[in-house]
C-alpha cells in the first residue's frame, strides 16, 4: 500500500476514533486551541492596531493636506518625508543658536501665504501642558488651541457629547480628563500655568467631550485660539493647511517652508516620498540601520519552545491513553500484515486530526475574542484600531503551527505503539517495561551541561548563554523525569495503602505520569525563576536605599523664599490629614533685616519675583573644583575619586534644598535621627554644625557669606554651589563637623547663635514626627489639600523602602497553580480512565467507596508535588544565571566609573534571595489543593466492568 493510501486510511481511522472518544478528544483540542486562540487574537489585534499611512495622517492632520509647525529655532531646518525626522541647520557663524522666537497666528499666515496657491485655507493650532483644577484637587492636562469644529480638523478629535468651544470662555475636554477629574459636560474648570495659583486662573465652561483616537487615555482639552495659552517662545504653533485640487502640498513647497523655519507634515509627501537622493545628508545620518536584537530573538525562541513543550507534555498522555485504548485495533492491523510505519501513521494521524480541529476552533475563537474584546484591548493600548486587518498568510501559519503541535504530541505515543508486539496487543496484556538507560544518561548530561552554561553565561554577562543553558537544563530534567518518577515510586513502602497504590500506579505508568510531571515542572520553573529574580532585585534595591529622614517623618519646606507664603496652608493640611505626634519648625538664615524686595521680574511661582538675600557657607581656600580646570589632567585616579566626594566638586543638597544655612533648636539632630552627642553639645554652646569637614578651616571655623544682590544674568555659580561674586559681608563662627555620611542641612545653628551673628530668620518649614505610616486614604486626602495650594512647596514623607511585589508574586503563583492543577487533573483523569479494570477489581475485593476518592486525590496530589519539587529546583538555574548577569553588568558599569575616578561608592554586591512565600504556596498549598479538588470531583462508586478479551 502506498504512503498516500496509508495516510488516507490513517486519517479516516483517527477521525472515527476522535468522534468515539469525545471527552478525550475535546481535552486535547482544548489544550492545543488555547494558545492558538491567543496567537490569533494577538495577531489580529496587532495588525489592526497598525495604522496605514493614510489612517495615521487622518489622526495627525485631520482632513487637511498638511500641517506646518513653527520650529522656534529662528532659522532654516531640514527634514525627511516623515516630519519626525528633522533637525536645525548648522550653527551660525558666531557659534551660538538664536533665542527661541514666538510667532503669532498672523505672522505665521503671512510667512506661508506666498508659498501656497490661491484658495488655500489655514487653521491655527498650538498646544502646551497646564494645571487644571478638578473635583479631587489638581491635575495636568494638555491644552490645544484650535477651531475643532472646522472641517479641516475632522479626524483629530472624535466628538462624543455636546459640542466644541465656540467662545473664549468655553472649552471641550477628553473623556479621559473628565473621568479622572470627576467632571462632566456643563461643569467649569480652572486652568493656569505651572507654578500659578489656580484660584487666580481663568475658568472655562466645559461644552463637550471627545476622545483622541490615537491616545484615548490622555487628559486633553481643546479651546479656541488665543483663549488659554500664553505666548511662550518655546511653543511650536502651526497651521493646518488645505489647498484646492488634488495635488496637495508637494516636496518643493516643503523645502521652501523648511527655509523659513517650518517643519511640515504633508499628506502628499508622506504617501509619495521623494527619492533618497533629494534628502539632506543630515537626515540620512539620523537613520540607524535596522538590526536584529539577539537577546529579543533568544527570548522569543525560548518562549515559543517552552509553549510547544508545555502543550506536548500535557497532550502527550492523552495520546498515550488513546494508543492504549486502540491496542486491539492496532494488533488486528499488525496481524493482517500492517507494518510499523502504518501503525505509526495511524497514531500520528490522531495528532493531525486533533491539531486541525484545534486550529479551526482556535482561529474562529481568536477572531471572535478580538471582536468582543476590542474596547478593552483599545483601552489597554491607548489607541483605537484602524480598519480590520486579516492576514491570511499569518493566520494560515498559526493553523499549521497547531497541526504541528498535535503531530509532535503524538510522536512518542506513536513510536511506543508501533513497538508493541501483535500478541500483547491482541491479548491486552500490559506488562511493565523498564525504562531505557540512554534517556536518563542524555538527560543527566544535558542537566549538568545546561546548568554550567547558565552559570558561566551569568559570570560572562551573556544573556543568550543563560537562556540557552536554562532551556538545555530544563529539557535535561524533563528527560530525567521518567527515571525520577520511578525513583519516587520506591518511597511507596513508607505510605499507607491508598498512597502506596497511587505512587506505585504513577511509577508503573510513567508514560502518562512523567509528561504531566514534566508539564508541571516547566510551569513551576518559570514561576520560580521570575519570582527569585524579582525578590533578589527587591533585596538589592532595599539594601541600596538610603533614608533622607527618619522613618515616619514628614517635612514641608519652602524651596524658595517667595514660595513660603503657602506654608501656613501646607501645615494645616498636614495636621488635618496626617497622624502627627510632634513637630519642629525650621528657618532659613538671611542677612538682616530679612526683607524681601521685588526684582521687577515675573516669578515662576506666580506674581512678581522677590529677593530676600542669601547666607551661603563659603569653602575655605580654593573654591574652584580642580576637576573642571586645565590642571585636571595631572590628577591621579585616587585624587579624582576623593574630589568627587567633597563639596568643592558638588554642591551639598538636603531635601531638594541646596547649600543653605538652617536655623533650628538643638534637638533638631535628634529629630533627624543623627546620634551625635558632640554635635548636639556644639549647637548648645553656640557653634554651627556642618555636614562636611571641608566647610571648616584649619582653626575649625566656618565662614558664612552674606549676599544682598539678587541673582541676575551677571551672577555665576561654580560646581560647589558657591556664587562667584564676592559677598557683601562675611561672618565667622566655630564649627563642628558631623561624623560619617549623613542626611543633614549643609549648616545648622540655633536661633540664639543666629541672633548673635546679626542674622534674621525666614520661615523654611516644619518637620513632623508621625505616630505611624499614613494610610492610603490619609495620603490621598493630604495630596488633594496640598495640591490646591498651587505653589512649589516641597513635601517629603519617609516611608522607607516600600516597593511591594507581593501582587506580582501572587499572580505568578496563581498562574503556576492553574497549570499545575490542570496538568495533574489531566493525568489523574487519564489514570482513572486507564485504570478502570483495577478500580473494579478493588471494589470487587471489598474496597470501600471512599477508596476511589482517596486514591484519585492522592494520584493528583502526588503528581503535583513531584512536578512542583522538580520545577522549583529547575527554576533556580536560570534565576541564578540572570542574577549573575545583572551583577556582572552592575560591576562593569561601576568598574568603568571607578577606574575613571568618577565614582566613590562601594563595589556592588551580589544578592540572591529566595522567594520563600512562593515556595510555600507551590510546595505545600498547590499539592494539597490538587489533592482536595481531585478527591471532591471523583465519584465514590465505580460500576463493575465486564471482562473482555
Amino acid at each position: 500500500m502506498s504512503g498516500r493510501h496509508n495516510w488516507r486510511l490513517a486519517l479516516r481511522i483517527a477521525r472515527r476514533d476522535a468522534l468515539r472518544a469525545k471527552g478525550r478528544s475535546a481535552l486535547v483540542v482544548a489544550m492545543i486551541a488555547l494558545p492558538i486562540l491567543g496567537a490569533t487574537a494577538a495577531d489580529l489585534a496587532f495588525r489592526s492596531g497598525q495604522l496605514s499611512a493614510e489612517e495615521q495622517l487622518d489622526r495627525e492632520i485631520g482632513a487637511a493636506d498638511a500641517h506646518f509647525v513653527w520650529s522656534n529655532d529662528g532659522g532654516p531646518v531640514v527634514q525627511g518625508a516623515d516630519h519626525f525626522e528633522w533637525t536645525a541647520t548648522e550653527l551660525p557663524d558666531d557659534g551660538e543658536w538664536e533665542e527661541p522666537t514666538w510667532r503669532s497666528e498672523e505672522e505665521l499666515r503671512s510667512l506661508l501665504e506666498p508659498l501656497l496657491p490661491d484658495g488655500a485655507t489655514m487653521v491655527y493650532e498650538n498646544s502646551n501642558w497646564m494645571r487644571a483644577g478638578t473635583e479631587h484637587g489638581v491635575a495636568e492636562g494638555q491644552v490645544q488651541e484650535i477651531d475643532a469644529a472646522d472641517p479641516a480638523v475632522a479626524g483629530i478629535h472624535d466628538l462624543k457629547e455636546g459640542r466644541f468651544a465656540e467662545s473664549p470662555d468655553e472649552i471641550a475636554a477628553s473623556e479621559a480628563f473628565l473621568k479622572d477629574g470627576g467632571l462632566a459636560v456643563g461643569d467649569t474648570v480652572s486652568l493656569g500655568p505651572w507654578g500659578s495659583r489656580l484660584e487666580d486662573g481663568t475658568e472655562f465652561t466645559i461644552t463637550g467631550s471627545y476622545e483622541l483616537p490615537g491616545n484615548i487615555n490622555r487628559g486633553h482639552l481643546t479651546a479656541l485660539p488665543g483663549s488659554v495659552l500664553p505666548q511662550d517662545p518655546w511653543d511650536r504653533p502651526g497651521l493646518l493647511v488645505s489647498v484646492p485640487g488634488e495635488g496637495g502640498v508637494d516636496w518643493s513647497t516643503v523645502l521652501a517652508a523648511n527655509e523659513l523655519g517650518f517643519v511640515v507634515n504633508s499628506r502628499e509627501v508622506v504617501l509619495n516620498p521623494p527619492p533618497a537622493g533629494e534628502l539632506a545628508p543630515e537626515i540620512a545620518a539620523m537613520r540607524e540601520q535596522p538590526g536584529v536584537d539577539g537577546n529579543a530573538v533568544a527570548v522569543a525562541v525560548v518562549a515559543v519552545s517552552l509553549v510547544i513543550l508545555e502543550i506536548c507534555l500535557l497532550a502527550g498522555p492523552a495520546f498515550a491513553v488513546s494508543a492504549r485504548r486502540s491496542r486491539r485495533m492496532l494488533g488486528l492491523i499488525g496481524a493482517n500484515g500492517g507494518h510499523r510505519p502504518q501503525l505509526r501513521a495511524v497514531m500520528l494521524a490522531s495528532g493531525v486530526v486533533l491539531g486541525a480541529g484545534a486550529a479551526v476552533i482556535g482561529l474562529i475563537g481568536g477572531v471572535l475574542l478580538t471582536l468582543l474584546m476590542r474596547p478593552t484591548i483599545e483601552g489597554q493600548l491607548g489607541s483605537r484600531f484602524g480598519s480590520w486587518d486579516f492576514r491570511p498568510l499569518e493566520l494560515g501559519g498559526i493553523a499549521v503551527f497547531a497541526v504541528l503541535i498535535g503531530l509532535l504530541a503524538a510522536v512518542i505515543p506513536a513510536y511506543n505503539a508501533a513497538r508493541s508486539s501483535v500478541l500483547s496487543s491482541l491479548t491486552g496484556r500490559r506488562g511493565v517495561r523498564g525504562g531505557g538507560r540512554l534517556l536518563p544518561l542524555v538527560g543527566g548530561s544535558a542537566l549538568v551541561l545546561g546548568a554550567a552554561l547558565a552559570v558561566l553565561g551569568g559570570l560572562w554577562g551573556e544573556t543568550v548563554a543563560v537562556a540557552a543553558g536554562a532551556v538545555i537544563a530544563e529539557l535535561g530534567l524533563v528527560a530525567l523525569t521518567p527515571m525520577l518518577v520511578g525513583g519516587f515510586g520506591r518511597l511507596a513502602r513508607f505510605l499507607p495503602l491508598a498512597g502506596r497504590l497511587a505512587l506505585r500506579d504513577a511509577a508503573r505508568n510513567r508514560g502518562r505520569t512523567a509528561p504531566a510531571v514534566a508539564a508541571v515542572l516547566a510551569a513551576v520553573a518559570g514561576t520560580v525563576a521570575v519570582a527569585t529574580v524579582v525578590v533578589s532585585n527587591d533585596a538589592q534595591e532595599r539594601a541600596l536605599y538610603e533614608e533622607t529622614l527618619p522613618m515616619d517623618t514628614a517635612a514641608v519646606l519652602a524651596l524658595m523664599p517667595d514660595a513660603g507664603r503657602d506654608l501656613g496652608g501646607a501645615r494645616a493640611a498636614v495636621t488635618k490629614e496626617l497622624p502627627v505626634e510632634s513637630e519642629i519648625d525650621l528657618a532659613r538664615a538671611l542677612p538682616a533685616p530679612g526683607e524681601c524686595l521685588p526684582t521687577g521680574e515675573d516669578s515662576e511661582y506666580g506674581g512678581e519675583e522677590v529677593y530676600c538675600g542669601e547666607v551661603i557657607p563659603l569653602l575655605p581656600g580654593e573654591r574652584d573644583c580642580p576637576l573642571y580646570t586645565p590642571e585636571q589632567a595631572e590628577l591621579t585616579i585616587a585624587e579624582r575619586r576623593d574630589l568627587n566626594s567633597r563639596p568643592v566638586c558638588g554642591a551639598t543638597w538636603w531635601l531638594d534644598v541646596q547649600t543653605i544655612v538652617v536655623i533650628g533648636p538643638a534637638q533638631t539632630l535628634a529629630e533627624l535621627d543623627i546620634d551625635d552627642d558632640a554635635a548636639t553639645r556644639a549647637l548648645e554652646s553656640g557653634e554651627a554644625v556642618v555636614v562636611h569637614p571641608d566647610y571648616l578651616d584649619d582653626d575649625g571655623q566656618v565662614t558664612l557669606g552674606l549676599y544682598e544682590t539678587p541673582v541676575g544674568p551677571e551672577v555665576e555659580w561654580n560646581e560647589s554651589g558657591q556664587r562667584t561674586d564676592p559677598p557683601v559681608e562675611t561672618v565667622t563662627l566655630p564649627g563642628h563637623s558631623l561624623a560619617g555620611d549623613v542626611s543633614a542641612p549643609t549648616v545648622l545653628m540655633t536661633p540664639q547663635t543666629a541672633a548673635s551673628l546679626g542674622l534674621t530668620e525666614f520661615d523654611l518649614g516644619t518637620f513632623y514626627q508621625l505616630s505611624r505610616t499614613p494610610t492610603s486614604a490619609e495620603q490621598q486626602a493630604f495630596d488633594a489639600e496640598f495640591e490646591r495650594l498651587g505653589s512649589f512647596l516641597g513635601f517629603h514623607l519617609e516611608k522607607g523602602y516600600d516597593e511591594d511585589n507581593s501582587l506580582a508574586l501572587l499572580i505568578l503563583a496563581l498562574v503556576a497553580m492553574v497549570i499545575t492543577l490542570g496538568a495533574a487533573g489531566i493525568a489523574t483523569g487519564l489514570a482513572q480512565a486507564d485504570a478502570e479494570p483495577d478500580l473494579a477489581t478493588l471494589s470487587a475485593v471489598g474496597a470501600t467507596p471512599r477508596m476511589r476518592r482517596t486514591l484519585s486525590g492522592l494520584q493528583c496530589g502526588l503528581i503535583a508535588a513531584m512536578g512542583v519539587l522538580l520545577g522549583t529546583l529547575s527554576g533556580l538555574i536560570p534565576a541564578i544565571g540572570i542574577r549573575l548577569t545583572e551583577h556582572r553588568n552592575d560591576v562593569d558599569s561601576w568598574q568603568r566609573l571607578w577606574d575613571m575616578g568618577e565614582l566613590v561608592g562601594a563595589r556592588p554586591e551580589l544578592l540572591i534571595e529566595l522567594p520563600w512565600m512562593t515556595f510555600l504556596q507551590l510546595l505545600v498549598v498547590v499539592p494539597l489543593l490538587a489533592w482536595l479538588l481531585a478527591a471532591l470531583l471523583t465519584r465514590s462508586r465505580v460500576p463493575l466492568a465486564r471482562r473482555t478479551g
